[in-house]
């Protein structure tokens, strides 16, 4: 059952977060993405495995991210995965695309 306190990622704006996440935090691996957006969201936002792990995938065929593997600080096998130049351009794409929408909606929703 949901939480009260939590809201679902809207469709279409998971991939914007993990790229951003990974562009302000460098090098991170899945559990570690996924936390820092509940974190950074003040609890608000929860990525779920079966999303964000289908996510990364996409992302990787696309060039949008590298993935390396390596060893958690639990000594955990682990993919860590970094933005690459095409990511970078991707965020900057979305980012622009999301803020253009946003502000389409509050003009909407400032009607009264």
């Amino acid at each position: 059952m949901d939480s009260p306190s939590r809201d679902e990622i809207p469709p279409g704006t998971l991939d914007l977060l993990i790229l951003k996440t990974l562009d302000r935090e460098g090098s991170l691996h899945g559990f570690q993405i996924a936390d820092s957006i509940q974190t950074t969201s003040q609890d608000i936002l929860q990525v779920e495995e079966g999303s964000l792990y289908p996510a990364l995938q996409r992302m990787l065929i696309k060039g949008w991210l590298t993935g390396q593997w390596g060893k958690t600080p639990e000594n955990r096998r682990a993919r860590y995965y970094r933005l690459t130049p095409e990511g970078r351009k991707k965020l900057q794409l979305e980012l622009s695309r999301y803020e253009r929408v946003s502000a389409a909606i509050v003009r909407v929703l400032q009607l009264a």
